[in-house]
Order: C-alpha cells, then sequence, then structure tokens
C-alpha cells in the first residue's frame, strides 16, 4: 500500500502497527541482498561456502548485542544472498532503559511517527545493514541489500523450534 507524503509516494511499512518492536519479543528475520544476487557466496555439497562479503556479513551479525544492550541472539545463518536470524529485543525494563519523551513539540510527527524508534527492531536492522554495506563496499562496490526486510513475531516455543529448525536446515535444502 502506498501514501502520499509531501506529493510524493511513499510504500507503508510491512511491519504490523499494532505491535510495539520495542517492547521485547523474538523475531524471525530475512534480509536479502537487492535482486537477489548471491554477494555472500554460495552452497556447495549442502553447505555455505562465504565469500568476503558472506563473512563480514557474518561476523557484523554476532556484534550486534555489543551495540544493542537490549539485543540477543539464536539460530543465524548467512545464505548466497539472504540471510536468516532470529533477534531477541528484551522489554526496556529488562534492561533498564529509559526512553525520554519531550515537552516540546515534535517539529514533524509524520516524520517521527514513521522513522525507527530507539530500541526497537528496525534500529537494530538498520545499524546492521548499514555497517554489513559500508564495509563489503570496500570489496563491492555494487553490493545492494533490498530496501525492505522481512519480520515474523514467534509466539510460542513451538514456533521458535520450528524456525530454529528451518534456519539450520536452510542450506541443506537450497536449491539455488
Amino acid at each position: 500500500m502506498c501514501s502520499l507524503f509531501r506529493n510524493k509516494y511513499r510504500n507503508e511499512s510491512s511491519r504490523l502497527n499494532v505491535h510495539d518492536y520495542s517492547s521485547g519479543g523474538k523475531y524471525f528475520i530475512t534480509i536479502c541482498t537487492q535482486k537477489m544476487i548471491p554477494y555472500f557466496g554460495n552452497i556447495l555439497c549442502k553447505q555455505m561456502k562465504m565469500s568476503e562479503s558472506g563473512k563480514i556479513a557474518y561476523d557484523f551479525w554476532y556484534e550486534l548485542p555489543e551495540h544493542f544492550s537490549f539485543v540477543s541472539l539464536d539460530e543465524f545463518v548467512v545464505m548466497p544472498n539472504h540471510i536468516h536470524g532470529i533477534v531477541i529485543i528484551q522489554s526496556p525494563a529488562a534492561v533498564g532503559t529509559l526512553h525520554a519523551t519531550s515537552l516540546q513539540p515534535v517539529p514533524n510527527e509524520f516524520m517521527s511517527y514513521i522513522s525507527p524508534k530507539p530500541g526497537s527492531l528496525a534500529t537494530v536492522i538498520r545499524s546492521y545493514k548499514s555497517a554489513v554495506s559500508k564495509n563489503v563496499h570496500l570489496i563491492d562496490s555494487d553490493f545492494s541489500w533490498h530496501p525492505r526486510y522481512y519480520d515474523h513475531i514467534i509466539r510460542s516455543d513451538r514456533e521458535l523450534d520450528r524456525i530454529r529448525k528451518y534456519i539450520i536446515n536452510n542450506p541443506y535444502k537450497w536449491d539455488g
């Protein structure tokens, strides 16, 4: 769905609009490369063989908790043209995060509304994509992520186990 902002169409967020992505939860994340180009390596004999770009994507994923104290990680895999991972966002109270509020009017409420909120999943993913892009561009200036990412809110232990198995088995089931 598209809406107008400053007389230009923009895509609406694909996030669940009734869910607070900074309140805590488990999320299954998929981030794809632009045009599904296999920048990260290839699958040989049912195993992922990472390129230098793939190693960067891998390393930066595991650095996320160092930069975001409210994040912990579960299963993760780098595939030729995408990554899958489980991100766990701790609730702000669990990590002692205080969110400041301002008594001043927001100069542009619409931009504030559509921008990623501090402590949110979107902030974490934006940071990850940015760090990977900056470093992969040193190797391959053509690298680009798909502008969006897919998230699924994990609501049960059974679902968590199913998604873990999917991630672990992803290279084995790869058709390419």
